[in-house]
């Protein structure tokens, strides 16, 4: 899909791993590591602004785009009854949870720093583990109710986050095209850069590709260390056109490894921060710069500082502001 979205003219940067950090550095209980709960209470809208607000201070400081993602990413329908919700109460959090976003950044926006406000939609089941899957028509009409619930709220996209399988990526992006939503889809990868069903990334952003009319505004990879996915990026590719940013864990362990795992392997910030550099100096249209499952803003303050360095990203961003 061609669109206006600020991030693929500029540099933006996004959050870190939610989750993990207020479960592992806050003590905040998610059940299910579902965020969404926080946004039953005022006190949990609270600590939601307050994980976000850094960031938007982050990327004004920086001079660059910022993307907020909504706290949704397990708040599909099959987890309701498992986090103790009706149905009718999820659809108001999925909607609640981009309207605390769009709050925030009406505080923060300008022409130099846009902020870009994005539904979040996660997996059906485990994010690393694809199960069972569904058809792209199952997928559809699945994610086509989360899709419209965070719709209602005016999002300026929405994201699939951690797609481990392709049928589920497409009818995300179909149910997006029904909404007239721009939508982003993020695949995650095993330590063989390949998606958990064992296909690779060119594979799956072209069969994505072939059965929308290429819909999706743009590809990223998320929940994976860069030494897991870099040796899959093809330099010059058509399909590497169509990647757009990197969300990646802190840790360089498998995502068995992090399942088993009872605390927080946060990795290093700093040699995170290089890897991400040199990525993007190898496909400059990385745009989009943030984390996952293990990083906090320590990591994300690294990454930016180190991208937002070069030459030719202060460049670009002052010429987009212009």
């Amino acid at each position: 899909m061609k669109n206006p979205l600020p991030q693929l003219e500029r540099l933006f940067v996004a959050d870190a791993g939610l989750e993990t950090d207020l479960i592992y550095n806050r003590g905040i209980d998610l059940p299910c590591f579902a965020s969404i709960v926080l946004l039953r209470s005022q006190e949990g809208r609270g600590i939601l602004e307050d994980y976000f607000r850094p960031y938007l201070d982050l990327a004004r400081r920086l001079g660059l785009g910022c993307l907020l993602e909504s706290a949704s990413w397990r708040a599909s329908s099959d987890w309701a009854p498992r986090l103790g919700v009706t149905q009718e109460e999820l659809a108001e959090l999925n909607r609640t949870s981009v309207e605390l976003l769009k709050n925030l950044r009406a505080g923060y926006g300008s022409p130099a720093t846009p902020v870009v406000v994005s539904g979040c939609i996660g997996p059906r089941g485990d994010g690393y583990d694809p199960g069972k899957l569904m058809t792209a028509k199952e997928a559809e009409y699945y994610h086509g109710q989360q899709a419209a619930e965070l719709a209602a709220a005016a999002p300026d996209l929405l994201s699939a986050i951690t797609m481990n399988n392709v049928p589920e990526a497409i009818g995300i992006a179909r149910a997006a095209e029904k909404l007239g939503l721009p939508v982003v889809i993020a695949f995650t990868v095993e330590t063989d850069g390949r998606l958990p069903t064992g296909q690779s990334l060119a594979e799956a952003i072209s069969e994505v590709d072939d059965a929308t009319g290429e819909y999706p505004a743009y590809f990223m990879i998320n929940c994976a260390h860069p030494t897991h996915f870099r040796g899959a990026l093809e330099q010059g590719s058509a399909w590497m056109r169509r990647l757009g940013g990197i969300r990646a864990n802190a840790s360089r362990c498998s995502h068995a490894e992090l399942d088993a795992m009872t605390e927080l392997d946060a990795g290093n910030p700093t040699e995170l921060a290089q890897l991400y550099r040199e990525l993007r100096d190898s496909h400059p249209q990385l745009n989009i710069i943030g984390g996952c499952c293990g990083t906090d803003l320590r990591h994300v303050t690294a990454i930016a500082e180190c991208c937002a360095s070069t030459t030719g990203a202060i460049a670009e961003n002052e010429a987009a502001a212009a």
